[in-house]
């Protein structure tokens, strides 16, 4: 499974619990940009309509060896494929004020285009404060033992 994107902002912005795993609906030309590294999750979030989940806000370029039609627009809803089962359980786990679904990476499983994303709840200011504060001593002690 190689990481093609990964979305650094969501682990720092968002409490993350359930992970969840989706395939995405392409075209070919999307497909083969993905492959080449051409993807940004950089605020895209994942919607539902109806009883359907849609990565929405992603870029995702135009492949520039493909044919595309000029009215191709590279941050198109696409949706996701997901089973029936995990999205009835996603609508009651979503019904909760303040929880979202966020994109944390694009990878490859097999020859397949996959997309994990997780339930999250935003966090404030003071919180990412004390994340910060967590990870700046444990970085301090993890020098203090490398130097003796």
């Amino acid at each position: 499974m190689a990481t093609i994107a990964f979305n650094k902002r969501a682990i720092f912005d968002y409490d993350l619990t359930d992970h969840f795993e989706a395939g995405l609906m392409l075209t070919g030309a999307e497909v083969k940009s993905i492959k080449t590294g051409h993807i940004s999750l950089k605020g895209s979030f994942v919607t539902m309509h109806e009883t359907e989940l849609f990565l929405t806000n992603a870029n995702i370029p135009p492949y520039p060896f493909a044919k595309t039609a000029l009215s191709y627009d590279p941050t198109r809803s696409r949706k996701l494929l997901v089973k029936k089962s995990e999205i009835r359980s996603l609508i009651g786990k979503l019904h909760a004020k303040g929880l979202t679904l966020v994109p944390l990476r694009v990878y490859t499983k097999k020859r397949l285009i996959k997309l994990e994303f997780a339930i999250g709840r935003g966090k404030k200011a003071f919180d990412k404060r004390s994340d910060l504060a967590k990870k700046e001593s444990k970085r301090n002690i993890q020098r203090a033992l490398k130097s003796q």
